[in-house]
């Protein structure tokens, strides 16, 4: 039976298949253009961000929504979260920081209707995720440093302790 307390819903700041990098800007409430990728690197999924959240970097928690179409830059997608990549990032100047990577699948999924849990995914495509994350953090001099693949029960933990940080 599906766990309805792993609901989230996420705002698209980057759709996949993007070779730039937005980003959502509280302040003036408009997606801005942080960066582009180097040829050839594209987003896998749609990336964006749990709203009402706060991580370790001090943004909200950041989402990959694992689906089988590509949306647009401010579309709100509700979700069931699948899993996380517990993840500490070292920047340039040698600062350590958590920074997560969540993964998700939109409620109105045709293809990933029966996902609710990371370990469901191929292991080719998890290990894809992570490489893509790995090599768009080294081309900006930060270290990707996986400590834990988790799934749906313990993204949601960190989640909900995200949600509690930010109020």
């Amino acid at each position: 039976m599906e766990n309805l307390e792993n609901k989230i819903t996420v705002i698209v700041e980057t759709p996949r298949g993007s070779g730039h990098k937005y980003n959502y800007e509280t302040a003036t409430n408009q997606f801005k253009l942080k960066k582009l990728l180097p040829a050839g690197m594209v987003f896998p999924f749609d990336f964006g961000f749990i709203p009402n959240t706060i991580g370790g970097d001090g943004d909200p928690l950041d989402v990959l929504v694992i689906s089988e179409i590509g949306t647009f830059p401010g579309c709100v997608i509700d979700c069931r979260l699948i899993g996380a990549f517990k993840v500490e990032q070292t920047s340039p100047d040698g600062k350590r920081y958590r920074n997560d990577r969540f993964l998700a699948v939109p409620e109105v999924s045709k293809i990933f209707i029966g996902l609710h849990d990371a370990a469901q995914l191929p292991p080719s495509l998890v290990d894809q995720i992570e490489a893509f994350f790995t090599n768009y953090n080294r081309l900006e001099s930060k270290e990707f440093n996986l400590m834990e693949r988790l799934g749906a029960e313990g993204a949601m933990e960190l989640v909900n302790n995200a949600i509690t940080s930010y109020e």
